[in-house]
C-alpha cells in the first residue's frame, strides 16, 4: 500500500497543475479561517497560506524549484495584478491630488525609517555588512528589493526572505496598530501599510476598503522608486561595504 501511495504521489508531484491547485487551495483555506475568525489580523490569509505551503513542502520533501514549476502561473499574474492597482487609484485620483503634500512627507519619512531602522537594528545585534546591506531594502516589493541588494553587495536570497517576513508581519500587525493609534482615515491606513508592508500589506489593505487598497498600491510604487534612490546613497554615507 505504501509503495502504491508513494507511486501516486510521485506521479502527482510531477504535474504542474498539482502545485497550482495546492496554492489556490491553501489560500482559500486561509481566507475561510480569516472570515471564520471575524477578520482577526492573526489569521491573515496570506500568512496562513505561506505557513501551510512551507509545512507541506517540508513534509513531502518537495524542492522549491519543483513547486515553482507548477505555481509559476500565479507568479506571472503578479504583473497584471500590479498594473490593475491603477484602477482603484484612478477612481480615487481627486483624493490623491488633495493629499499630495501629506503623501510626500509620509513617503519620505516612511522610507527613511524603514531603511535606517533595518540597518540600525541589525548593526546593534552584530550583523555582518552582508546582512546590513541585505536588510536595507526590505520594505519594498521583492523584485525591486532583490535588485537593490544585488547592486549594493547584499544577498538577494536573504533580502527576499526578509521582504516576505516584513510583508506578513505588516499585514498582520499594521491594521491593529493603526486602530490603536486612532487613525480612522482609510487613505492614511492604506498608504502607511503600503509603505511598510508592500504587496502583502496591500492585499490586507484591500480587505479594509478599496480606498485603502488604492493608496496602498500608490505607496508600493512610490516607495520602490524612492528606496532605489535612497539605499545606495545611505550605504555610501554610512560607509557600508562588504
Amino acid at each position: 500500500m505504501d509503495r502504491i501511495l508513494g507511486g501516486i504521489w510521485v506521479y502527482l508531484a510531477s504535474s504542474p497543475l498539482l502545485w497550482l491547485t495546492v496554492t489556490l487551495g491553501v489560500y482559500l483555506a486561509g481566507q475561510w479561517l480569516f472570515q471564520r475568525s471575524g477578520g482577526r489580523a492573526l489569521f491573515n490569509p496570506v500568512a496562513l497560506a505561506i505557513t501551510l505551503l512551507v509545512l507541506l513542502l517540508l513534509l513531502t520533501g518537495t524542492s522549491y524549484s519543483t513547486y515553482f514549476s507548477g505555481a509559476q502561473f500565479i507568479h506571472f499574474l503578479l504583473g497584471p495584478a500590479t498594473v490593475a492597482l491603477a484602477i482603484p487609484l484612478y477612481i480615487h485620483w481627486e483624493r490623491v491630488r488633495r493629499l499630495l503634500l501629506p503623501i510626500v512627507v509620509g513617503l519620505v519619512s516612511g522610507s527613511l525609517t524603514a531603511i535606517l531602522s533595518a540597518i540600525g537594528i541589525a548593526w546593534l545585534l552584530g550583523g555582518s555588512p552582508h546582512t546590513l546591506l541585505s536588510l536595507a531594502p526590505k520594505s519594498v516589493t521583492t523584485p525591486v528589493a532583490m535588485g537593490i541588494a544585488e547592486k549594493i553587495g547584499g544577498l538577494p536570497s536573504l533580502t527576499a526572505v526578509m521582504v516576505i517576513l516584513t510583508g506578513v508581519v505588516g499585514a498582520v500587525a499594521a491594521p491593529a496598530l493603526l486602530e490603536w493609534l486612532r487613525i480612522r482615515d482609510d487613505a492614511v491606513k492604506g498608504f502607511a501599510i503600503g509603505v511598510a508592508a508592500h504587496g502583502i500589506g496591500t492585499a490586507r489593505a484591500f480587505q479594509i476598503s478599496t480606498l485603502a487598497g488604492a493608496f496602498s498600491g500608490l505607496a508600493i510604487g512610490l516607495n520602490a522608486l524612492l528606496t532605489t534612490l535612497l539605499v545606495p546613497l545611505i550605504v555610501r554615507l554610512l560607509h557600508l561595504t562588504t
